[in-house]
């Protein structure tokens, strides 16, 4: 059965009248005499691909703040896309939550029958064969949180989410044909927004200086953290992530990223190196290789004090942060830096970097240490383990601290931006 995309209330364009036979029913416009569309519910598209897909990163962003927002917004309609590359159990399961968030007459979700991650960047990059509202029908504005937009009808508002811009600032850390996909669809995706979210201020100010946009045209949407994460411990929690996971019989020191340069391991373990001589305590380290990583896994197999668990359920992650002495957190580059504010929220001592967005993410609650200088990290790490008060005093105010980021809070300040967006095009 065929999508029609028929007439909207927005001006008319050369994509009109399209069709795609996608499996599904068809679906419904606004008519053309709605009224103007910040008086009426919207009817909102998001790219639901990285929530559907990652379990990590950017994957967890897009899931947490979909998900809050469907739980606040008692007005609009939304209709969620989805690759169907790679979507597996996980995404039936995480269907199955959407449609407890949101009646079904007020929720719709679309896959887009793309087959792999190639033909996805072509679609993207070359801007064919046909653009999303093919799919999930006419929008009255559409929503990324991952980067790029893909493929709208010129009339379609948009709004994006760019977490930072570490391919412009970092090159060196990715390869390259990741790096020249990026410097292709970003900055025409930002030309192409009404209006852009930033997870930091840094990474405001990072748009407006390496890519020239407009700061009026930016907002920042700081992150939340999820009422998952809490230092209520369960019972036999620590003996049963021995259990689960090899993470050894010793205190541990957490790290959480996935495994690529920027994550900073390296510098890491070699500040590490002094202190597992001295006193036992090992390193784990939560996150699956990535690009560029074999020389982190060549020093991780090295040092029998390492422990590389790859991703793990979600679930786990609040009890690996509860029962770690600290979480180390040395990145060279982050568009925020969630983990901190999680193992805050969860009771647990944090040093971090000091450099771009990080001190924005862990303010006066965390331990901030200059990224390249490995020593400072050795002695940091080294206070954090051996001064109970110093330890005590940071969980307290990392408690304190990390209460203030909430995704309902995320949700209602993006509700808002959404209609302002209207408000301007209208």
């Amino acid at each position: 059965m065929g999508i029609t995309v028929p007439k909207s209330s927005r001006p008319a364009s050369s994509w009109s009248g399209i069709s795609l036979s996608i499996g599904s029913g068809p679906t419904t416009m606004p008519n053309e005499t709605a009224p103007p569309a910040h008086h009426r519910p919207l009817r909102i598209g998001i790219d639901n691909t990285a929530a559907a897909r990652e379990t990590a990163g950017i994957g967890r962003y897009a899931r947490e703040l979909i998900h809050a927002i469907l739980r606040v917004d008692m007005d609009n309609n939304y209709v969620l896309m989805a690759g169907s590359a790679g979507l597996g159990e996980a995404w039936h399961r995480q269907k199955a939550t959407l449609r407890e968030l949101m009646p079904a007459d007020r929720l719709s979700l679309r896959a887009i029958p793309l087959t792999d991650d190639w033909m996805a960047r072509l679609w993207q990059r070359l801007r064919i064969p046909r653009p999303a509202e093919a799919v999930i029908g006419s929008v009255d504005l559409f929503y990324s949180p991952n980067f790029v937009l893909p493929p709208l009808l010129p009339s379609t508002p948009a709004l994006l989410t760019i977490h930072d811009l570490s391919f412009m600032r970092y090159p060196e850390t990715f390869p390259h044909p990741l790096r020249a996909y990026l410097e292709k669809v970003v900055p025409r995706s930002v030309t192409r927004a009404n209006h852009i979210l930033t997870d930091s201020d840094a990474t405001r100010q990072d748009l407006i200086a390496l890519l020239g946009v407009e700061a009026a045209k930016i907002t920042t949407l700081h992150l939340g953290v999820s009422p998952d994460f809490t230092p209520i411990a369960a019972q036999n929690e620590l003996d049963l992530l021995r259990q689960r996971y090899p993470i050894g019989d010793r205190p541990y020191i957490l790290a959480v990223g996935t495994v690529q340069p920027r994550k900073n391991y390296i510098h890491l373990m070699e500040a590490l190196d002094p202190i597992a001589e001295r006193m036992p305590c090992d390193l784990v380290i939560v996150g699956r290789p990535a690009w560029l990583s074999e020389p982190i896994v060549e020093a991780v197999a090295q040092r029998p004090f390492v422990h590389m668990l790859g991703f793990l359920d979600d679930g786990d992650l609040p009890a690996l942060y509860r029962q770690a002495a600290l979480l180390a957190f040395p990145s060279l580059y982050e568009g925020f830096g969630l983990p901190p504010l999680e193992a805050m929220a969860c009771g647990t001592a944090v040093v971090a970097s000091s450099a771009s967005s990080v001190p924005e993410a862990v303010g006066e609650a965390g331990q901030l240490v200059d990224p390249q200088d490995v020593g400072a990290w050795t002695q940091a790490i080294r206070s954090v383990m051996e001064d109970a008060s110093l330890r005590d005093e940071l969980i307290r105010k990392g408690l304190k601290h990390s209460a203030r980021f909430t995704w309902e809070r995320a949700a209602r300040q993006w509700l808002s931006i959404v209609q302002n967006i209207m408000v301007n095009v209208d």
